[in-house]
């Protein structure tokens, strides 16, 4: 399997530069041969996002779950794995929070059992991050091939749940469960539209995760796995624990954003409750070099760019899935860049 190495800081930055250069070129030739101006798209993107602060907390709502599974997909890249799975990890801390929040509400103190809910999320994505683990570790099956197959059981297990035992009173509905009850809700003061509990608790565990990666001992062992595997082991290091210990911490940190978008945001259990966050955070990391200094910025780019494309159909009468075009020339450039520079270093 080919290593993910980390790029030196400075050759990260040159590479994002590289990168948001080619990316802005190409989607403002794009659209200036469709007859429309990338000044007034990039204005109506800027006023959906930054233009008052409700629109600022909904990036930060949606800054909240990609920070949370780009943390978690850290883990998983220093240690060479491709945790494709995550999208599904996500899924199945969602289920467990909610089921937390049904089967103990009425019985434990709201306070503490939205605690444990989070800790039920953390357990559900660990859990079915472990799933991969051990499918590659003992099966053969590679994480990616597993991690994607346990995203459709995932996506099965919840739909059956919102069509089937947990169904709304009398009718089973894509709208999802029920809402919960008003004092399981993460709130926001007025005027926000982002927990600030969330908020923290994505804040705090990207710190966390850092410092676990360039402080500790630990840190140094999923580098070494990542780098070379047979070299690790003459160090006493067992790279197939350290990687499913990885893929666990990965999977912990996407349930505990699918925990909250249940708690903090819908308030409910619905199909879509991903909101396809999984997958971005694995482009937000690819573009960051695999270090996190840069994460926390691109990830604020892209819910950003998610918040802002709703004001394009609205303002400009164009479709707001211009903002996957603009984050697939983000990663066509990336790609780009990444080639050009290996091809540079082999000569």
């Amino acid at each position: 399997m080919s290593t993910l190495r980390p790029a030196p800081v400075t050759s990260t930055l040159v590479q994002i530069s590289a990168i948001a250069g080619l990316a802005f070129g190409a989607v403002s030739l794009l659209l200036l041969l469709l007859g429309l101006s990338p000044m007034a798209i990039a204005r109506a993107m800027s006023a959906g996002s930054i233009s008052n602060w409700l629109r600022i907390s909904h990036v930060l709502s949606i800054w909240t779950p990609l920070l949370l599974c780009a943390s978690g997909l850290l883990f998983t890249f220093r240690a060479g794995l491709w945790n494709i799975g995550i999208e599904g990890q996500m899924v199945m801390g969602a289920v467990s929070g909610t089921a937390v929040l049904r089967l103990l509400d009425g019985i434990i103190q709201p306070d503490l059992l939205l605690a444990l809910a989070m800790a039920g999320g953390l357990l559900g994505g660990g859990v079915w991050g472990m799933i991969t683990g051990i499918l590659r570790n003992r099966g053969g099956v590679n994480e990616i091939f597993g991690g994607l197959g346990l995203n459709f059981v995932a996506q099965a297990i919840i739909l059956w749940l919102i069509f089937g035992p947990w169904k709304r009173a009398g009718i089973a509905s894509m709208s999802g469960t029920d809402l919960l009850a008003r004092e399981l809700w993460l709130t926001a003061p007025p005027g926000w539209r982002v927990a600030p509990v969330a908020l923290a608790m994505a804040v705090g565990a990207f710190f966390l995760t850092s410092l676990l990666l360039a402080n500790t001992r630990f840190g140094l062992r999923l580098k070494a796995v990542g780098k070379n595997q047979p070299a690790a082991r003459l160090f006493g290091i067992r790279p197939q624990r350290v990687g499913l210990t990885a893929i666990m911490l990965g999977g912990g940190l996407a349930g505990m954003a699918g925990c909250l978008q249940v708690m903090a945001v819908y308030h409910r259990l619905i199909p879509s409750i991903s909101s396809g966050y999984g997958y971005l955070a694995l482009l937000i990391v690819m573009l960051a070099g695999y270090r996190a200094a840069a994460v926390p910025f691109i990830a604020l780019f892209f819910a950003g760019l998610a918040a802002g494309s709703i004001q394009l159909p609205i303002v400009l009468q164009i479709d707001s899935s211009l903002s996957g075009v603009i984050q697939g020339a983000c990663v066509l450039s990336a790609l780009l860049v990444h080639g050009l520079q290996k091809k540079r270093n082999n000569l």
